[in-house]
C-alpha cells in the first residue's frame, strides 16, 4: 500500500511540475542537513564545507558532477582535520542526496521536484550564474 501511495505521489509531482521545471529557486543552505556542523568544541568546524556542497547540490547537474561535489565535501572535511568524519559524511550524502526522493537536500534541490541527473541547459546554467552573482554581491 505504501508503494502505491509513494508512486502516486511521484506521479502527481511529475505532472504538477512539468510547466515550472525550468525555474530555479534562490539558493538556501541548511548547513550539514541532518549532520552536525562541527564538533562540540568547534560548532561550525566544517560548516563552510557543507555550504559549498549545498551550492553544488542546489544547482544539480550530471551524476559525475554530484560525485565530484561529494568528493570535494570529503576532502574539505578531511582538510579541517576530520578524516573519519569526512568518510562518514561521504557515505551519508551518497545515500541521502539522491535526486529520486523529494527531500530538501537532494541533488538539484533548487529546481522543482523531480529533477534528475542531466547536464544543465544553457538557459538553466545562466539562471545559476545569475543567482551566484547575486549571492556574491550579498543580495
Amino acid at each position: 500500500m505504501r508503494l502505491i501511495s509513494f508512486t502516486l505521489l511521484v506521479c502527481l509531482a511529475l505532472f504538477s511540475n512539468i510547466t515550472s521545471a525550468d525555474t530555479l529557486k534562490p539558493f538556501t543552505s541548511d548547513g550539514c542537513s541532518a549532520f552536525p556542523d562541527g564538533t562540540l568544541a568547534q560548532n561550525n568546524l566544517w560548516l563552510n564545507c557543507c555550504t559549498l556542497h549545498d551550492l553544488a547540490y542546489w544547482q544539480g547537474g550530471t551524476y559525475q558532477q554530484r560525485t565530484a561535489a561529494d568528493q570535494a565535501l570529503k576532502q574539505c572535511v578531511a582538510k579541517v582535520g576530520q578524516p573519519t568524519i569526512a568518510a562518514l559524511m561521504l557515505a551519508g550524502v551518497r545515500v541521502g542526496g539522491t535526486p529520486y526522493l523529494p527531500t530538501t537536500f537532494r541533488w538539484g534541490y533548487g529546481w522543482p521536484y523531480p529533477r534528475l541527473y542531466g547536464k544543465l541547459t544553457k538557459t538553466e546554467q545562466q539562471q545559476v550564474n545569475n543567482m551566484i552573482k547575486r549571492l556574491k554581491k550579498g543580495e
